[in-house]
């Protein structure tokens, strides 16, 4: 089994839908990486992975752009060609554990709940103070 953990930013705000009866939530995540090339020129590279997440449409209204999470889950590629021909691939997370991290949105919003608002939501953990990376 090939197991992927991943910390990033939601993009948009996930968007609930049902396929042959059951639920699932759709979102985008991206992580980015700073590192500087052999000049010494500060870079930048964002992987974007598209997740989903079966029947948890109770988190929806948790998951919304630019709040902060942990995953973890099985990855898998995939590749097409574009409407312009172009070969493109895909990186895909089929999430099976999903933590909201403290102070996770990038801007500010005091109307959107913390991870520390929702310890007792039974299906989500407080983050650990000592992840392994």
């Amino acid at each position: 089994m090939i197991k992927m953990q991943m910390i990033g930013y939601l993009g948009k705000d996930a968007v609930e839908s049902s396929y042959n009866g059951k639920s699932v939530l759709s979102f985008r995540v991206a992580q980015t990486e700073r590192f500087k090339n052999q000049q010494g020129v500060p870079q930048e590279r964002t992987t974007w992975v598209d997740c989903a997440m079966w029947e948890r449409a109770n988190l929806a209204q948790y998951l919304t752009q630019g709040t902060q999470v942990y995953l973890e889950g099985k990855p898998y590629a995939e590749a097409y060609n574009s409407n312009a021909g172009e070969a493109v691939g895909v990186m895909r997370l089929r999430v099976q554990h999903l933590q909201l991290l403290a102070g996770g949105r990038r801007q500010d919003d005091a109307s959107k709940p913390t991870a520390d608002a929702l310890a007792d939501d039974a299906l989500l953990e407080q983050p650990a103070d000592d992840l392994p990376f």
